[in-house]
């Protein structure tokens, strides 16, 4: 398969650079810092929802969010009255409006003058709440200014993006009856599609190290025979091709090399997020994620068809092939267009889920770190790189980069494929629980190595360096959820949670129990060849 092995193994790079962590949907454009507060400006900014009727028949429901000042908004939809809006007339309401109001919720445009002169100016005109008109997409922090003492304001001021302002003055103008009902649900401290995702992060990286451990003992095991039966020279041949063949390993240029592609590729994302650049991800991630459902299929139905997995055919392209993948990659095939061509359906992230839980299982059988110095130096790279793109990339391009990557901004879709999502379940808010690929896919190489090397050592699993540096990256992974949600769902870089516990685990063990040069240099256990050991057994015996 060696055109497709191509097209995935390019397709892995892609999905390095698009790590994106935990976002949760409806975030601020604004900081914090140039919003104080003060007596009578102190509302903790929050989301409003603002459900309409039209006629009395349920309309569109609209998110805002509420100003620093003003009483502050009901958080149960059941404790919030339903009330009749109305334009401002004039539409800034700097003036009083020309009618008096009783009860009505009032909407009116942003612009010249003070978000507080608006809303007192409503409130003595008898509105029950205000409803301000952005004039971006955008929401925006609606604040006080220094100076200000005129702050008895006793009803909420919402403010709602342009697109929002557009439809309700549509709806006026045909002389609809509108009313409204202003809310603030809270969002669940956790939400069962956080477990879920963890246990899919955690999962994927178990599979794919015992997978990975497994090939790597079955071909030791396949050395020692050869050795064995033939002589040194011969066994040494044979190691070449048995060990080392379908296997990339990472080395330390490689890994740092990795890093400086993937940032190049993000800004490249960041400048050119369009909808036909995500069209092009779709292909590229189906691509990869053909190749890894095929791979992963093969080797299962392998075990049962083991004459069907040998390759036997000669396909241009593709090179020998066999009879087992020619008969999984159409059922591959169709699988990855039917997801591309549904993916905006409500179920299309189970689809996204398999092809890239398959993805990242091969790309973890396929790339192995071979020692510990190699996973720190990819890991260490891996870390800076998430902090930067996540925090520092703010002061220079005035966004997170990767956040605006991973959410899809400005391409008109739901965020970039390269990621696992589950849909938030019990958020009145909605949205995905994401992930991104780099986030199990960097630590799973480090995880796999252990694995392999408690194997090839022989050492049990409480002995050994697997089952701790799997703690630690649950433990990391689990520390990352907490984060994002003390951060009202601000993203978080998975790595810098991530990193420090496998990481720090895997080094002080090595260190305690005396690992650590033969893990950061050779990444093996020294072993006795089987002739030699053959060598000592007849000279015992004479």
């Amino acid at each position: 398969m060696g055109f497709l092995r191509f097209c995935w193994f390019i397709s892995t790079i892609i999905v390095f650079f698009s790590n994106p962590n935990p976002v949760a949907a409806g975030d601020i454009v604004h900081d914090d810092k140039f919003a104080p507060k003060k007596p009578g400006c102190e509302n903790d900014f929050v989301l409003v929802k603002v459900q309409t009727w039209v006629d009395g028949i349920e309309g569109a429901e609209f998110v805002g969010v509420g100003a620093r000042f003003g009483t502050t908004i009901v958080s149960k939809e059941k404790n919030a009255n339903r009330t009749n809006l109305t334009q401002s007339i004039p539409h800034d309401c700097c003036t009083p409006p020309k009618h008096k109001l009783t009860g009505d919720v009032i909407m009116v445009t942003r612009g010249h003058c003070k978000f507080t002169t608006k809303a007192n100016i409503a409130q003595a005109a008898g509105a029950s709440a205000v409803l301000i008109i952005n004039n971006q997409r955008e929401l925006y922090k609606m604040v006080c200014e220094p100076d200000e003492t005129d702050l008895d304001i006793h009803i909420p001021t919402v403010m709602l993006p342009q697109d929002a302002g557009v439809e309700l003055e549509r709806l006026l103008s045909n002389r609809s009856s509108i009313s409204v009902q202003l809310y603030s649900p809270r969002r669940p401290v956790v939400d069962i599609a956080e477990v879920f995702l963890w246990l899919m992060a955690v999962g994927t990286i178990l599979c794919a190290s015992y997978w990975s451990a497994w090939s790597a003992n079955e071909a030791a095991i396949e050395h020692d025979k050869l050795l064995e039966d033939f002589s040194e020279e011969l066994s040494n041949t044979k190691l070449i091709g048995t060990t080392n063949g379908g296997i990339v390993k990472v080395n330390t240029k490689s890994a740092v090399l990795f890093v400086i592609v993937a940032s190049c590729f993000l800004v490249l994302l960041y400048k050119l997020m369009s909808a036909w650049f995500i069209e092009l991800l779709v292909v590229i991630f189906c691509i990869g994620g053909v190749e890894g459902l095929q791979t992963c299929i093969v080797a299962l139905l392998s075990r049962w068809f083991k004459q069907a997995a040998q390759p036997s055919i000669k396909v241009p392209f593709f090179g020998a092939v066999s009879y087992l993948t020619l008969a999984v990659l159409p059922f591959c095939i169709v699988f990855a267009v039917l997801w591309a061509v549904y993916r905006e359906s409500k179920f299309a992230w189970i689809g996204q889920d398999i092809l890239g839980i398959a993805l990242i299982i091969t790309v973890l059988q396929i790339v192995h770190v071979p020692n510990l110095k190699v996973g720190t130096v990819l890991l260490g790279c891996a870390f800076l790189y998430d902090i930067f793109w996540v925090f520092v990339s703010k002061k220079l391009f005035h966004e997170s980069v990767m956040i605006v990557v991973a959410r899809g901004d400005k391409s008109g879709e739901d965020g970039i494929p390269m990621l696992l999502k589950i849909p938030r379940m019990f958020d009145p808010w909605g949205g995905f629980s994401i992930i991104g690929f780099g986030d199990i896919l960097l630590p799973g190489l480090l995880i796999a190595f252990s694995l392999r090397y408690d194997w090839l050592a022989k050492k049990h699993i409480r002995a050994g360096y697997f089952l701790w540096a799997m703690i630690a990256y649950g433990t990391g992974l689990l520390i990352t959820y907490v984060a994002l949600n003390l951060m009202d769902g601000h993203g978080q870089p998975a790595l810098l949670y991530i990193v420090p516990f496998t990481l720090g685990t895997f080094l002080s063990l090595g260190k305690k129990r005396g690992d650590l040069r033969v893990l950061w240099s050779s990444g093996e256990p020294e072993r006795e060849c089987p002739h030699v050991r053959l060598g000592h057994s007849h000279a015992t015996n004479e």
